[in-house]
């Protein structure tokens, strides 16, 4: 079974101020979290943080806190209200990385009441938080056993991974790679299980690069099959797989599988408005969105939002008349944080654009007499699309991936979550970033819920 956190940066800021006050005593918060509980994995997403004050606690010294779990009692009714779950956090002021024998019988009194006051079965979870910011955890099960959670995840600006770590020797193919970034980056690559949705023009050199860099598992979702039409932009596709209408997902990973990388992959031919497939990509570390589509970008934006997840989205547009007229040719790349911005916020697309799109999948009557009445403006048809602007903004995006796990710009990460660039003049800027989403900034980290992302399409 897969275990794992995951928290916001600015809730991991949070944390650190609260439990190291300076004073080298340990101190201790709640979290209530949501859950992502899918088949073999369970992971746990914070929601909102309960810090235990300093002063009310019994006792607070270098090695040891103790305090009342009826502070808590609002955050675990909450938790069965909502079938949420528990994560406590203190501190190791001393830096010791394991849990101490203390801390086994502190957990195992708290959790077994605690597992008595929820009824679900579920686990909830502890955890410790280094003077470095570095966590380590365990779940904690009915039968008052524990089991090591193997990812902490934290998305900000910078995008931490907190592992077991391990002493593997860096594969051959990725030499070139660790002489760049170090063994540590090029190891966290490898762990790394990513999400790209979309596997047509952007997505496949997107999945292209991250199986070169030696991302460990990819996860990759598209609906459609290859086209003659397509060849002109689908990294490694052939005329036999138009010819066979392959699956596109299929065309690249029997390509990835080729290169010997030694990378995992797992394929879904499907849509992503399916739950079950949602549900799967919720379970990645990093998402990548390469559609064209409102509704698509939309949908994995509320699944990065509420499973707290990176979430990396690309666009182009080209404007052309058919003739060798060119008016546009540009690109965005976004990096969206849960909690922050979205895309609607950055105006990527509109309320009303999301409406008309969803109308034509699953009213398309209704749709065409909107459209013949004059109420739909501009309905989107077939755009222009070269491999080599495909390629320039997947490129910005996957090198955006390691600039966040491994920072080495000489400018500020929080001034460059959108950039964009423009080939007819010349120029690659960073936009502002947008305000917080008010839509979604409240749905941080909820995971699992009825209906599923909130939403009741």
């Amino acid at each position: 079974m897969l275990r794992a956190i995951r928290m916001t940066g600015t809730q991991h800021e949070f944390l650190r101020r609260h439990l190291f006050p300076g004073d080298g005593n340990e101190a201790v918060a709640l979290m209530l979290c949501g859950r992502l509980a899918e088949g073999d994995q369970h992971i746990l997403c914070a929601y909102e943080i309960y810090p235990i004050s300093h002063e009310s606690c019994r006792e607070r010294t270098p090695d040891r806190v103790t305090w009342n779990p009826e502070h808590g009692r609002g955050l675990f009714d909450k938790a069965v209200a909502k079938s949420m779950a528990i994560l406590k956090v203190h501190s190791h002021p001393g830096g010791y990385d394991m849990f101490s024998e203390f801390d086994d019988k502190s957990d195992s009194d708290l959790f077994s009441s605690l597992h008595a006051w929820t009824d679900d079965g579920f686990p909830h979870a502890s955890a410790v938080m280094l003077p470095t910011g570095r966590l380590f955890a365990r779940f904690v099960e009915r039968d008052r056993s524990f089991h090591d959670v193997e990812k902490i995840l934290v998305v900000g600006d910078e995008i931490r991974l907190f592992r077991t770590e391990t002493t593997e020797a860096v594969d051959g193919a990725q030499l070139r790679t660790s002489q760049t970034f170090g063994e540590k980056t090029t190891r966290l690559l490898k762990k790394l299980r990513v999400g790209v949705v979309g596997c047509s023009g952007t997505g496949s050199w997107v999945i292209e690069q991250l199986s070169r860099l030696g991302v460990g598992q990819l996860l990759l979702v598209d609906p459609d099959t290859v086209e003659k039409k397509n060849l002109n932009r689908i990294v490694n596709t052939t005329e036999d797989d138009a010819r066979d209408k392959k699956g596109k997902v299929y065309a690249l990973r029997d390509t990835i599988l080729t290169h010997g990388t030694q990378n995992g992959v797992e394929v879904l031919q499907a849509s992503l408005l399916e739950e079950a497939v949602a549900k799967k990509l919720a379970g990645c570390d990093v998402l990548f969105g390469c559609m064209d589509s409102v509704e698509g970008r939309d949908r994995l934006n509320r699944l990065a939002a509420f499973y707290t997840l990176p979430y990396f989205d690309l666009g182009v547009r080209l404007d052309a008349d058919g003739s060798g007229g060119i008016s546009n040719v540009s690109g965005v790349v976004h990096y969206l944080i849960p909690g922050g911005s979205s895309l609607l916020s950055r105006g990527a697309y509109s309320s009303e654009a999301l409406r008309v799109e969803a109308l034509r999948r699953t009213d398309p009557e209704q749709y065409r007499r909107e459209l013949d009445d004059g109420y739909i403006k501009g309905a989107k048809v077939d755009s222009p699309a070269v491999i080599s602007v495909n390629g320039f903004c997947a490129t910005m995006a996957v090198n955006e991936l390691l600039a966040r796990i491994h920072p080495y710009r000489s400018g500020k990460l929080a001034e460059e979550r959108r950039q964009q660039f423009d080939l007819k003049n010349c120029f690659w800027h960073q936009l502002e970033d947008g305000p917080s989403c008010s839509m979604l900034a409240k749905f941080a980290g909820r995971g699992d819920m009825l209906p599923f992302l909130n939403s009741m399409s």
